[in-house]
C-alpha cells in the first residue's frame, strides 16, 4: 500500500510543527525518517495513523493518503485505518497478560473468537516476528517475563497479528542492545516483502544499512527525500550533508 502525504501542514496550538509536507512512500520498501530531535519525524509518523488526534490542539491541513484513501476525510473508521497502519514504539510495550493474550489481542479486538483461528494468527504472527522458536513453549507465561529484544519482537508480532499493509516504527531499536537490534533490522528487511515499513531513527548507520529511501526533516520541514544510496553518499542540500556528516544534531 503506497502512502503519499501531499501538502500536509500540521499545528500543536500555535506551534507550526509540520510545514508543507509533500512526498510519496512506496510499497514494499523500507523507508527512514532521519534528523534531530523535535524536528517532526516522529510527529508525521503519529499522523500517518492519526495517533495525533489523541493530542489536544492539534490541527492537520492536507491529504494523506493510502493508495487513493484520504485518511484525513470524514466519516473515516479509526479503528480500521489502525488496523491497516500498526505501530511499534520506541520502548517495548507488551500488555501485562500472556504472551499468546498480547498476539490475540487486536484479533480479538476485530472479532476473531474461534480457538483454532486464533491459534493459527498467533503462531503465524510470532513466526513472522522471528519469535516462535523462542516463545512456543511458554505461550501462557507472562510477556513482561521476556528480554527486552524479545519484548519488541513481541510488540511487532502483536502489530503483524490483524495483518496491517503499512508497519511504523518510531526508534525500534533505541533501547536494544546491539545483537537485538541486528536482529529486528533483519526482520525488517525480511518482512518488507509484504508491507510498507516507516521507520524513524536517530542511528544513520541504520537507516544507511536498512532503508530503501530515507528523508531528512529539520525543524518542521523536510529538506532532502532521496534513495538512501545517494541521500547518505552524495546529499543535494548542504543542511542534509552537514548533518549526516556530523556538524550538528
Amino acid at each position: 500500500m503506497d502512502i503519499k502525504i501531499q501538502n500536509l501542514n500540521l499545528y500543536y496550538g500555535d506551534f507550526h510543527a509540520l510545514k508543507d509536507i509533500d512526498f510519496e512512500i512506496n510499497d514494499k520498501k523500507i523507508t527512514a525518517l532521519i534528523g534531530p530531535s523535535g524536528c517532526g519525524k516522529s510527529t508525521l509518523l503519529k499522523s500517518i495513523n492519526r495517533m495525533n488526534d489523541l493530542i489536544p490542539n492539534c490541527k492537520i491541513e492536507g491529504k494523506i493518503l493510502l493508495d487513493v484513501k484520504n485518511i484525513y476525510a470524514p466519516k473515516i473508521d479509526i479503528n480500521s485505518l489502525r488496523k491497516e497502519v500498526g505501530m511499534v514504539f520506541q520502548k517495548p510495550n507488551p500488555f501485562p497478560m500472556s504472551i499468546f493474550d498480547n498476539v490475540a489481542y487486536g484479533p480479538r479486538t476485530h472479532g476473531v473468537w474461534k480457538k483454532s483461528d486464533l491459534n493459527d494468527i498467533v503462531k503465524q504472527s510470532l513466526m513472522r516476528a522471528g519469535l516462535w522458536e523462542e516463545v512456543k513453549n511458554r505461550l501462557r507465561k507472562s510477556a513482561l517475563e521476556l528480554s527486552g529484544g524479545q519484548q519488541q519482537r513481541l510488540c511487532i508480532a502483536r502489530a503483524l497479528a490483524v495483518d496491517p499493509k503499512v508497519l511504523l516504527l518510531d526508534e525500534p531499536t533505541s533501547a536494544l542492545d546491539p545483537i537485538s537490534t541486528g536482529i529486528i533490522e533483519k526482520l525488517l528487511m525480511e518482512l518488507k516483502e509484504g508491507l510498507n515499513i516507516v521507520i524513524v531513527t536517530h542511528n544513520m548507520q541504520q537507516a544507511a544499512r536498512i532503508s530503501d529511501y530515507t528523508a531528512f526533516f529539520l525543524m518542521g520541514e523536510m529538506i532532502e527525500f532521496a534513495s538512501s544510496e545517494i541521500l547518505f553518499s552524495e546529499p543535494k542540500n548542504k543542511k542534509t550533508e552537514d548533518y549526516i556528516t556530523g556538524r550538528f544534531g
